[in-house]
């Protein structure tokens, strides 16, 4: 009978320290994947109510109940600090596509405009420079030279290093040529007469035909320096701003 006492209490005891092992391992696991269940912690204020609810969910929560609208990537997205020269740059087109995306502006999404009439793609990654604006009422155009084809709506660092004076159907429509100043294989470029003659003609030819099965007209005149794409860019930049001060008088 004493072999069997001692025999239960050494089972209870071992079945209480399995049970505690599990429930310890149990938590090291919640720990690791970050769901840790919270601690309980005295209340000292019986006025303040504790939340359910996990931080992640709070801001979930939050999120989804407050009163606001998504981030604008004409507006919201900084144009960068070494602007006119190297500024942020929004891709709507991907190099190699045939179909038009362009900026809605009143939602802020990249919305499919059309898909192309002639037989061509764009030849490089295409898009605007937030915060500026052209005469057109739009930001300012940019045609970027670098090696992979990117995401319509992400952004990248681009670099300034031309201008192709460009006329749509009457209306002037001009467009920055630049590199991915974060690319090493363009990055080094610093003026358009460093690209090959062939690449230019490329660009060119593509805007020229892009839109005639539409029987609509575009002229494009001799690409110009550097200099004249940065004089462009901050004459995009003050006219944005302009705008933006005389919204705020209203």
């Amino acid at each position: 009978m004493v072999l069997r006492s001692v025999f239960y209490s050494r089972s209870e005891l071992i079945s209480s320290s399995h049970r505690r092992f599990v429930s310890a391992l149990s938590c090291l696991i919640l720990v690791i994947s970050g769901m840790a269940p919270p601690i309980e912690t005295p209340n000292k204020s019986p006025d303040v109510q504790k939340s359910s609810h996990s931080p992640l969910n709070e801001r979930i929560l939050s999120s989804l109940t407050r009163k606001g609208v998504a981030a604008h990537p004409w507006h919201d997205l900084e144009i960068g600090p070494g602007a006119p020269i190297i500024f942020n740059c929004v891709v709507e087109i991907s190099r190699g596509s045939k179909v038009k995306y362009e900026l809605d502006k009143k939602t802020g999404l990249i919305k499919v405009d059309r898909v192309l009439y002639s037989s061509v793609v764009y030849p490089h990654n295409y898009g605007f420079i937030p915060r500026t604006l052209c005469e057109d009422n739009d930001p300012i155009d940019v045609l970027v030279i670098m090696q992979e084809p990117v995401l319509p709506g992400c952004f990248l660092r681009a670099k300034a290093i031309g201008l192709m004076p460009m006329i749509d159907q009457g209306e002037k429509d001009d467009k920055i040529i630049a590199v991915c100043a974060d690319d090493p294989e363009y990055r080094h470029y610093t003026d358009i007469k460093e690209l090959p003659p062939h690449r230019l003609a490329e660009i060119r030819r593509f805007f020229e035909d892009y839109k005639k099965n539409e029987n609509k007209d575009v002229a494009v005149n001799e690409f110009l320096p550097a200099t004249s794409a940065y004089e462009a860019i901050q004459s995009s930049m003050n006219l944005y701003a302009d705008y933006i001060v005389e919204s705020l008088r209203r």
